[in-house]
C-alpha cells in the first residue's frame, strides 16, 4: 500500500468514528516527530501496540480485501496466563462496503464483535476439526447479545448496528460491510496480531508499504522501524 493512499484512509476513519461519537485519545494524534519525543513516556503504548492498523492482507487491494483498525488498549500475555491482572483489548474498526476481511480464527483471543454504527456487517461462520484447523463441514456455537445461537457451516450472521456476536477460539470467520461501511467494535481478550491470526489461506496480517509520502501517524507496524 502506498503511504499517501494510507494517510487518506487514516483521515477518512477518523472522521467515520467521530461521526458516530467516538474521539480517540490524544496520542493518535501525535506527528511521528512528537511519536519519537515522547517514545518514554509512551512506553506502555508501544510495547501494547495501541494505534493505527491499516492493512491490505498483502494482497494489495485495499478496497476489495483489507480493514481498518485502532486498537485503544491491549493487556498483557503474562496476565492472561497467570488469571489475573489486565486480560483485556479493546479496538475501533471499519469494514468498508463489500471488503473482504478473510476467514480466520484465533488460538488465544475470545472477542464480541459489535456493529457500533453504519450498514449491516456480514459474519460468515464455520467450525474446526478436532485438532483447529478449518472444517467447511462443520458448524458451531456462538452468541448474539448475549444469546446463545448455534450455527451450520458457511452460515452468515447479518448484524444491524447495535447487535453483536461472540466468537470464541476455534470459530473461524470472515466479514464484510453489507449496503454501506460499518463501524465496529471489538472487545476480547489480550490481543496479539502477529502470532493470534490464523488465516486459512496463506496470507500476510500487515500491509507493505510503499513510502511515497511522509506518514501523518504512525501505525503500529511502524513502531519498530520508527521508534526503536
Amino acid at each position: 500500500m502506498k503511504r499517501s493512499r494510507i494517510n487518506d484512509i487514516i483521515a477518512q476513519s477518523d472522521d467515520m468514528m467521530r461521526s458516530f461519537g467516538f474521539v480517540l485519545p490524544p496520542w493518535a494524534y501525535w506527528t511521528p516527530d512528537e511519536f519519537k519525543a515522547r517514545a518514554g513516556e509512551a512506553a506502555a503504548v508501544i510495547e501494547a501496540r495501541n494505534g493505527w492498523d491499516i492493512t491490505d492482507y498483502g494482497a494489495g487491494d485495499f478496497d476489495k480485501m483489507g480493514l481498518f483498525l485502532f486498537t485503544l488498549r491491549n493487556g498483557r500475555l503474562a496476565d492472561l496466563q497467570r488469571g489475573g491482572g489486565m486480560c483485556y483489548a479493546e479496538k475501533l474498526l471499519i469494514s468498508k462496503q463489500d471488503q473482504l476481511s478473510p476467514m480466520h480464527t484465533h488460538v488465544i483471543k475470545a472477542e464480541d464483535i459489535i456493529n457500533r454504527g453504519g450498514a449491516t456487517l456480514v459474519v460468515e461462520l464455520f467450525g474446526s476439526d478436532a485438532d483447529g484447523h478449518f472444517d467447511e463441514t462443520t458448524g458451531g456455537t456462538v452468541w448474539c447479545d448475549g444469546l446463545q445461537r448455534d450455527y451450520g457451516p458457511g452460515e452468515k450472521l447479518r448484524l444491524a448496528p447495535g447487535e453483536s456476536v461472540t466468537l470464541m477460539p476455534g470459530d473461524w470467520h470472515a466479514f464484510w460491510g453489507e449496503g454501506g461501511d460499518v463501524l465496529i467494535g471489538e472487545v476480547s481478550t489480550v490481543n496479539d496480531d502477529e502470532t493470534d491470526n490464523i488465516f486459512r489461506e496463506p496470507i500476510g496480517r500487515f500491509a507493505n508499504i510503499q513510502e511515497d509520502a511522509a506518514p501523518t501517524h504512525l501505525l503500529v507496524s511502524d513502531y519498530r522501524n520508527w521508534l526503536d
